[in-house]
């Protein structure tokens, strides 16, 4: 049969591409989408967390999951038996590059796809080019992790503002309220997923972090990490990596991965810092139609 591109599914069929893209992490598969990334969208709603998943199937089975992470960002991974698939690569190319499909907006757009997929071969005889690179990170969790030396607390409910708090004064721009971690804690990844908070000797909280298992003897997933912009140059970023690191060793995780820009060397060197290490620089692919 032919491979059918799904529509954005309803709020129910979100489960169908989270338990595919759980089913997919694997410590011997590159970087990909992780059920994490879709967790974190989730913040934004399930209605709007439905509308910016798109599956791809045949034969019944999900083989390709999207994720519209904004306006100029398709984050693609696929499944690990089809990353050779030609046909499957062939009809993502044909998706993504028709604007009648209605996959990807005109202008500028960037895809994400997995390292070594016939997929990411196809965009590029198509005219599709390398952009900045992104360092992945892995740290495995089979051995016990360091003390992070700071008080932690795992975040619920009723402790939600002093972590929307912290996100907001670690990233510049963000708009991440309670209601917003309300949304996110309602949806079905977060079920495998942490919230943390580092505080000093002061008990100022000073570092956040949200980590996401994908199950017992997968690769978990830190998504997002700040620090508060009045505490750095302390150690608190080394500090709740490790914290990161302990809580998805206690959920099972196999490993914990992480993802940052190259040029953000003070990033890539706090999660050195904290156990992991720099797999091979991954690049989305764009292009500009204007």
């Amino acid at each position: 049969m032919a491979i059918i591109m799904g529509t954005p599914p309803d709020v129910a069929g979100l489960e169908v591409a989270v338990d595919a893209l759980r089913d997919w992490q694997s410590d011997d598969a590159p970087m990909q989408l992780h059920p994490g990334d879709i967790g974190w969208f989730w913040r934004a709603g399930a209605a709007a967390t439905a509308s910016a998943v798109r599956t791809w199937s045949r034969d019944g089975e999900v083989l390709a999951v999207g994720l519209l992470d904004g306006p100029e960002l398709l984050r693609m991974t696929i499944a690990p038996a089809a990353v050779r698939d030609e046909e499957l690569a062939r009809a993502l190319v044909a998706d993504v590059s028709s604007p009648v499909r209605g996959v990807l907006p005109a202008g500028k757009v960037n895809i994400e796809a997995p390292r070594g997929a016939v997929f990411h071969d196809l965009l590029a005889d198509a005219g599709w080019l390398l952009d900045e690179p992104w360092t992945p990170l892995r740290r495995d969790l089979a051995e016990p992790v360091a003390d992070p030396g700071v008080r932690v607390e795992v975040i619920g409910p009723a402790r939600a503002q002093v972590r929307a708090e912290v996100q907001v004064a670690a990233f510049d721009g963000s708009t991440f309220s309670v209601e917003r971690w309300q949304a996110m804690a309602a949806g079905l990844p977060y079920a495998d997923a942490r919230c943390l908070v580092a505080y000093d000797d002061r008990d100022n909280a000073v570092a956040a972090v949200t980590v996401w298992s994908a199950g017992p003897g997968r690769p978990g997933l830190l998504e997002p990490l700040g620090v508060h912009r009045d505490h750095r140059g302390h150690g608190y970023g080394r500090a709740i990596t490790l914290a990161a690191a302990v809580a998805l060793r206690e959920l099972g995780s196999s490993s914990a991965l992480v993802c940052t820009p190259s040029s953000n060397v003070g990033a890539v060197a706090t999660y050195r810092s904290g156990g992991f290490e720099p797999l091979p620089e991954i690049r989305d692919r764009y292009r500009d139609t204007h």
